[in-house]
């Protein structure tokens, strides 16, 4: 047995050494927000694991059936959107969550309450689940005014007031990436112990791309500025080489190689859907707030993506994100067509 690389694991950049480093450069800080991580954490976690036995799904009874003690199984979204609505609640530091998967808030009893608000998309792309595409949780945390009762207008806030936000994907490995509103930085976790380790330190966007992604079956209904941008990845007039194609359909998969690879990601509005798919608070925000803090830019098709007012928890917003050049150039479009 080699002891000695044994002993180099030890010495490893772990998520809770990480946020705890970053603690410590807050002296007033009292660990609130650290506590409130390792519950996200853990949560990630757990359905991660729960993620792996999906394929089993029948044999280990998680696929909408009723158990030995008649208990109904759950879907594996409703599950993890119970794992992460009772990791948050019993950190003791949240006061009102926002799930895709509730129509309302939940506002935590007053003994479990804490300062921060937190938005989530506990199983986005949940779709993907059968076909062992990536999947992933998505979410974001706001500071709540301490010195009254918590409303729902603590949650409608713009994407620029949020302290921090990231999203596990479940894939080939499980990936954390997460950004405290200085840098962005991507673990991964090893399942031998059971521990996120820093594998993707200070990710940066590179400037621009050479990837677009977006679903194509909806090009009929699109706007002028989206059709002219995606001819122009196409067929590119400057003799430049066109852009690849990728899309996956999950949006975790896809934003986290827009990431690390650059390009564009985008979801426009159409005629069908003239406000696009994704949901503002826990997809479009916590996207937008890590694209920006990598060095990249989000826009919505009239303004920067993180400076929008949501007025309602579920609203939908077109969302055009990714390498700061490639973001430009739909902007300009979109200028251009005001004009």
């Amino acid at each position: 047995m080699d002891h000695s690389a044994d002993a180099q694991r030890t010495d490893l950049m772990t998520i809770t050494r990480f946020v705890l480093n970053e603690q410590s450069k807050y002296p007033e800080s009292r660990g609130d927000f650290t506590i409130l991580l390792s519950h996200i954490v853990l949560g990630c976690k757990f359905v991660c694991s729960a993620v792996n036995k999906a394929g089993l799904a029948k044999l280990i009874g998680l696929a909408g059936e009723t158990n030995v003690q008649g208990e109904e199984q759950k879907k594996l979204d409703v599950l993890s959107n119970d794992v992460f609505i009772k990791a948050l609640i019993s950190s003791g530091r949240t006061c009102i969550l926002v799930s895709e998967e509730d129509e309302d808030a939940t506002f935590v009893e007053p003994s479990k309450r804490g300062k921060y608000c937190v938005v989530f998309d506990p199983l986005d792309g949940s779709s993907n689940i059968d076909c062992g595409v990536s999947i992933g949780t998505i979410f974001g945390i706001y500071l709540v005014k301490e010195d009254r009762e918590p409303t729902i207008e603590d949650v409608l806030q713009p994407g620029k007031n949020m302290l921090a936000a990231g999203y596990c994907m479940y894939g080939s490995s499980c990936t954390l990436v997460l950004s405290t509103g200085t840098g962005v930085n991507g673990f991964t976790l090893d399942p031998s112990l059971g521990e996120f380790i820093l594998t993707h330190p200070d990710i940066k966007i590179p400037k621009k791309g050479k990837i677009y992604s977006v679903n194509e079956g909806n090009a009929k209904n699109w706007d002028g500025p989206t059709t002219k941008y995606v001819e122009k990845c196409k067929f590119p007039k400057d003799g430049s080489s066109p852009k690849s194609l990728r899309y996956v359909g999950s949006m975790v998969a896809d934003v986290h190689r827009t990431l690390l690879y650059g390009g564009i990601f985008l979801y426009p509005g159409d005629k069908k859907s003239p406000n696009g798919k994704l949901r503002v608070l826990y997809e479009v925000f916590p996207m937008s707030f890590l694209m920006e803090l990598a060095g990249g830019q989000a826009f919505t098709g009239k303004q920067r993506a993180l400076d929008l007012v949501p007025e309602k928890l579920h609203e939908r917003s077109p969302i055009f994100l990714g390498s700061y050049d490639d973001v430009e150039e739909i902007k300009a479009l979109y200028a251009a067509e005001e004009k």
